[in-house]
This record gives C-alpha cells, structure tokens and sequence, in this order.
C-alpha cells in the first residue's frame, strides 16, 4: 500500500473539530519553535508526541511507528535534562511496548474499519492495578532520592504510572485516559520548571499541554463509543 493511502485509511474517521484542532496544534509548535528559537530536536518530539497521542486516542496502529520516533528523541532531552527514571522509562519500556503495541492492534480491529476494539478493565483489576502503581512509585521515589534526579516525586510517579498507562494502551483500555491525564500534568508541571529556570523546551512544555487536553477529550470520546457499543 502507498504511503498516501495509508495515511488516508488511517483518518479516516476524523470529526470536523479534529481535522482543525490537530494541524493547528502542530503549525502552532512550529511557529513557536521558530519564534523563540526552541531546540529543534524539541520540536521533532513535540510533533511526534502529539502526532502519537492524537492517533492513538483515535485508535488507529499509525501512531505507534510515529511514537518509536518520538521515544528516541524524549531519550535524548530527558537525558539532558537529568530525568533519569524518564530516560530509562522510555529506551528501555515505551520502544519495545510500542512495537508490541503495532501486533497488538492489528490483531484487533473493527471489522471493516481501521481502528481498534475498545475494552474495559473488571473492577477488581484497576484497583489492583492502581495499588501495584501506588507502591512501586514510592520505591522508585526512595531510590532516586539518592540519585541527580531534579524532581524525584514527579519523576517517580510519572515513570511507574506512564508504565501503566502504556500497558493499559497496548490492551486497549479505557482507563488509560485517566492514568494519562495523572501523567500528563505531573509531567507538564516538570516541563515548565524546566522551562523556566532557562532550559529552552517551550515546544515540550506545551506538547504536555496538549496531552493534558487530549487524555480528558478522548476519554470523553471512548466513553461515547463504548456507550453506543453497549446499546446495539
């Protein structure tokens, strides 16, 4: 299949507000990339990030090939930036998940459609779930108390819970929007210090920005889908 197909099967299913919202976020990052003079390996992983997250809200497979880029370069400037446990999440966690995730979600596609089965986790299994997270976040947090780690709580928390909600995104689970929305702003706030005490990542600090936006709309959205789902 031509890559201009591809890409037309994969948005296939694009609302009016998101046929807008999506480029205007991306013409957005690089206009402000250019104008503040933003680091351009920044930018790269800003475009990746939202482009990943966008699609993957929507469901399509696509947005794991453009998520192993995006991995590479947050490597890079979590590295920079002493964010160790963000480092190590990534290389050593999101690379091979996302490929995972590509088996994954073609094995479970709408009939007829290129976007994947919604599920649900049993009510026992996110309480579980949660209480794992809980713990090794506290684990995590005492260890890299004696590391370089600039923020060890907010890396902590965002390093066991970002596991857990990619895990949850190779399964197809609804609940990872909340998970996401938890790591999106904690991860953001991280961001802005950084931002502010003169490391130039404003694209970085509004791609998490963006994601705080995108895990409350699409949890909004699956919830509508599975909603309908449940009815028929």
């Amino acid at each position: 299949m031509k890559i201009i197909d591809y890409l037309k099967n994969q948005s296939d299913n694009l609302t009016k507000f998101e046929k807008i919202f999506f480029p205007l976020c991306i013409m957005s990052l690089i206009i402000l990339s250019f104008v503040f003079n933003d680091s351009k390996i920044a930018l790269i992983n800003a475009i990746c990030g939202i482009t990943y997250t966008f699609f993957a809200g929507k469901g399509k497979v696509f947005c794991f090939y453009v998520g192993i880029l995006g991995t590479f370069c947050y490597c890079y400037i979590a590295f920079k930036n002493g964010f160790f446990a963000n480092f190590s999440l990534y290389l050593f966690y999101y690379f091979p998940m996302q490929l995972m995730g590509i088996l994954r979600w073609k094995k479970n596609l709408q009939k007829g459609k290129n976007e994947i089965i919604k599920t649900s986790l049993k009510q026992k299994e996110k309480i579980l779930y949660f209480l794992i997270a809980l713990f090794l976040t506290f684990v995590l947090y005492f260890i890299l108390l004696k590391t370089t780690s600039k923020s060890p709580f907010i890396d902590s928390t965002t390093t066991i819970f970002s596991i857990l909600g990619l895990y949850l995104t190779v399964k197809r689970c609804i609940e990872q929007w909340y998970i996401w929305f938890l790591v999106n702003v904690l991860t953001f706030i991280m961001w802005l210090g950084a931002y502010l005490n003169g490391f130039n990542c404003l694209n970085t600090v509004i791609m998490w920005l963006i994601y705080v936006f995108f895990s409350v709309y699409f949890l909004i959205e699956w919830r509508k889908e599975m909603k309908r789902n449940e009815t028929k």
